[in-house]
């Protein structure tokens, strides 16, 4: 696989990094008080994984070139809460106060939101949906042609989760869902987004379709297929996606992935940038590998 390029923006990329152009000269006014960062807006995303010959695969997308943000870039399916997100919807798994408490947030509904995003966003990207006729079933193949009106429905915010599920009398299933990181977009982007990364095991009977309208391409790919990938330049992806193939690694199946979810580390990883003689010095805490230093000409090292 080739790195995408094409974006009007001219995005620069070292390795696989996505990295827009902008950045180093909204950093000086950020540092110089003379931008207002925008309100990161929750957002959801999903490593959906299912078993290869040698270990998990990872379902990912690539991002149409021509989009505004991360265009080429490879990516997980996901995206923003919708409001109505939060309606009440038939649940199953951990309460939403503990889902509240894993995932950092004070008010239950908030954390009911969020994991509904991570569903619906998945089903709508990817075809896959985590929700049963009972609390311990999932739905079989979603892939006739009324599912996929139901879907096109969702995307096109004609139809509400909650009034998705009712209809067809399901439970949604977030005991199959295990929450796996947190990133925020930088101060100084346009687009902010507050993202909650989970992982999930494709269901039994379910697959994946290239269904969304934001990709022109998806890919099952091992993880430390695609990081290698990317260590030479031909995936692009952003510092979250790259940062959660790497913890994926070590895992021999989507069984034991979904297992250590509870183990991983929730704090939510924010970019940093400070003024260094004429560099700006860009850094995320914790994840060294994405620091860059921008002289004052806007290159990257």
């Amino acid at each position: 696989m080739s790195n995408a390029q094409g974006n009007d923006r001219q995005d620069t990329r070292t390795n696989g990094q996505w990295y827009p152009p902008e950045w180093p000269d909204r950093i000086r006014a950020l540092a110089a008080g003379e931008l207002v960062p925008v309100e990161p807006r929750r957002a959801a995303t999903v490593l959906l994984l299912r078993d290869g010959e040698t270990g998990p695969d990872v379902h990912m997308l690539r991002r149409r070139t021509s989009m505004a943000f991360a265009g080429g870039a490879y990516a997980y399916p996901g995206g923003g809460v919708d409001p109505r997100d939060e309606h009440p919807v038939r649940w199953a798994g951990p309460s939403l106060a503990d889902w509240a408490g894993r995932l950092g947030l004070d008010d239950p509904a908030q954390a009911q939101a969020v994991v509904c995003a991570a569903v619906r966003e998945t089903f709508e990207e990817a075809g896959v949906l985590l929700a049963g006729q009972t609390p311990d079933t999932v739905v079989g193949d979603t892939t006739g042609d009324d599912w996929e009106r139901d879907r096109r429905a969702l995307v096109a915010r004609d139809l509400s989760f909650a009034d998705f599920l009712d209809r067809r009398g399901l439970v949604l299933r977030s005991d199959l869902l295990g929450a796996w990181a947190r990133w925020i977009t930088p101060e100084f982007e346009r687009r902010r987004y507050d993202t909650w990364f989970f992982v999930a095991a494709l269901p039994a009977g379910q697959r994946t379709r290239d269904v969304s309208g934001e990709a022109d391409r998806t890919v099952w790919i091992r993880p430390a297929e695609a990081a290698a990938g990317y260590d030479r330049g031909e995936l692009t992806m952003m510092p979250p996606t790259i940062s959660t193939l790497r913890t994926l690694e070590p895992y021999g199946s989507a069984k034991e992935a979904l297992a250590a979810a509870a183990d991983q580390d929730m704090t939510p990883v924010l970019a940093r940038a400070r003024l260094a003689g004429d560099e700006v010095v860009l850094s995320w805490p914790g994840h060294e590998e994405f620091t860059k230093r921008v002289p004052a000409g806007g290159r990257d090292d």
